[in-house]
């Protein structure tokens, strides 16, 4: 019953700062650190709850998502433009994938071990939040996912992959990358939603697929903290509440800033930083 009361609070906190420019995974560490006395909830726990969060996505763009789907289909085989904007938009989305499936592949023993210690969680979220302030303070607000283009859609599936470093934030990288090149919070906000569903299921199903197969002979592989039931639970709670948090920041970003969340990064990275320095948490 302790670790499924666990597997709920951690997938309440996944689906609540999933979509916010603030890091789930830095905040799975995080939270993960106090309640498990020491132990890291685990890149795999954390991948899989992602799944029940881009359900959300998957629920809450289902119409965007169909036609950008079928009009891309039809442009291959020439019942649509291939100029027309959703099939644009659908090459746009796997592009942007590709950096992150590359580098995740190439890196994941890294993106496991080593880069999820707390000192490389405080400073990524430091550093990312001053970025993420910098870019929606001074870059201009012109431009519409209308009006995205090839060299940027390069740019912000390079963002995205930043976002295998616990603390950078998946929506907070494509955020400032969007608000550097001129886009809108909207626009920005919303693209970093889209672009985030082929690589987080398929990471996620990966995932699931290495938890299934189990741990080959011979390697050296970390127990995993939570068995399924408890990861399922805290998936399906990381939906639920993810959905909400969508409607809320999509109504959030039409007027507000992102001020409050670059002041809640720092201060966040700036108390760990403390904690860290003093003893109170280890770093790994």
């Amino acid at each position: 019953m302790n670790d499924l009361l666990n597997a709920i609070i951690l997938g309440f906190v996944q689906g609540l700062t999933e979509f916010l420019p603030i890091s789930s995974s830095a905040h799975l560490r995080i939270v993960g650190e106090f309640l498990l006395g020491g132990r890291d909830p685990g890149a795999a726990f954390t991948a899989i709850t992602q799944i029940g969060t881009e359900l959300a996505v998957l629920i809450y763009f289902w119409r965007d998502i169909t036609r950008i789907i079928a009009t891309w289909a039809k442009s291959l085989v020439g019942k649509a433009p291939r100029n027309a904007p959703d099939a644009k938009m659908g090459w746009f989305i796997i592009l942007g994938t590709i950096p992150i499936v590359v580098l995740g592949l190439l890196f994941q023993n890294d993106i496991e071990t080593t880069l999820r210690s707390l000192w490389f969680v405080a400073i990524s979220l430091i550093v990312f939040g001053i970025l993420l302030g910098v870019a929606d303070r001074f870059a201009s607000r012109k431009r519409t996912l209308d009006q995205l283009t090839l060299p940027h859609g390069i740019v912000f599936g390079l963002a995205q992959a930043a976002a295998l470093i616990p603390g950078v934030s998946r929506s907070g990288g494509t955020i400032t990358a969007g608000r550097l090149m001129g886009y809108d919070r909207p626009a920005a906000a919303r693209y970093s939603f889209l672009l985030a569903l082929p690589a987080v299921f398929g990471s996620g199903l990966y995932q699931v697929y290495k938890s299934v197969k189990g741990c080959d002979p011979g390697a050296v592989c970390t127990p995993e903290v939570f068995g399924p039931v408890e990861t399922l639970v805290a998936t399906v709670i990381a939906g639920v509440v993810g959905f909400a948090v969508i409607h809320f920041f999509l109504r959030y970003v039409s007027k507000g800033s992102f001020l409050p969340f670059v002041i809640y990064r720092v201060a966040l990275g700036a108390v760990l930083l403390v904690l860290l320095g003093t003893g109170v948490l280890a770093a790994s």
